[in-house]
């Protein structure tokens, strides 16, 4: 039986489970930052993207059950985020993008299934825009793709377990351990004035993708999920039940399900 972890009270303490060892990491050079990757196993390539102020270890109970089911997993940590660096520029979702796609051909990996989550989500799906033959399709969790999509933040005691394990995972993993605040300010910058696609944007999306809403998702509004899953062409929406913006790490195995079921079709 799975043990919930809802009100993150376990990822507070101890993070989540670690992610397995690798030979197959590094950095690579692009565009005024050093972006550092990892790979796992072997099989059809997934990329997973992290939410803004996490990094690649947040994915902890995803990577072994992708390699487990026969997937090639790509972690990246974010420009600024997690082990990677980042210049003085502001940062863009697009830029972080284009970090992804340089890490894909670094690689050599020419298509991947895209698994986003919250910020994750947005990079995932405007590497759709712009590089559709390189994405075989995006699991797009728990983000707005404009203003209108958001909530107004309540910092609840989730958010706050949450926030402080981003700041001591900041603290142990960043090349610059002592700014985070500057680090959390320039990312509240972004999600403040990005993204901010139009219906027109959207409908130019041409790749599978599933737009999944948690029941309990303290950031975007319900009817901005149904509303992108209506507005990207032949997409799907999935709701999870009883979770909320954290369901990779509060029930693993619920979002795995359904993860596993959009990736089975777009990786066959």
């Amino acid at each position: 039986m799975e043990a919930y972890d809802d009100d993150l009270s376990r990822f507070a303490a101890d993070g989540a489970t670690a992610l397995p060892i690798t030979n197959e990491q590094g950095y690579i050079e692009h565009d005024g930052a050093r972006i550092w990757y990892a790979t796992y196993g072997s099989g059809p390539p997934v990329n997973l993207l992290h939410g803004g102020l996490g990094h690649s270890g947040n994915w902890g109970y995803q990577v072994p059950a992708l390699v487990t089911s026969g997937y090639r997993v790509v972690v990246i940590d974010s420009r600024g985020h997690g082990r990677s660096t980042r210049d003085e520029r502001p940062f863009t979702y697009e830029l972080m993008a284009s970090d992804v796609s340089t890490v894909m051909d670094v690689l050599h990996i020419e298509k991947a299934g895209l698994v986003g989550w919250s910020d994750g989500a947005v990079i995932a799906l405007i590497l759709a825009m712009k590089a559709p033959t390189c994405v075989a399709g995006v699991f797009f969790f728990g983000c707005a793709m404009d203003p209108s999509g958001t909530k107004e933040i309540e910092f609840t005691p989730i958010l706050k377990r949450c926030f402080g394990r981003h700041m001591q995972d900041y603290a142990q993993l960043s090349p610059t351990p002592d700014q985070f605040e500057a680090f959390s300010a320039a990312v509240d910058l972004m999600q403040q004035t990005q993204p901010n696609y139009s219906a027109q944007d959207l409908a130019q999306v041409s790749v599978p993708v599933a737009i999944v809403q948690s029941e309990h998702d303290e950031f975007i509004k319900h009817e901005h999920a149904k509303y992108l899953a209506q507005t990207i062409p032949n997409a799907e929406f999935v709701h999870l039940p009883g979770v909320s913006h954290f369901a990779p790490l509060q029930r693993p195995e619920q979002f795995n399900v359904e993860m596993f079921g959009f990736l089975s079709k777009v990786l066959a």
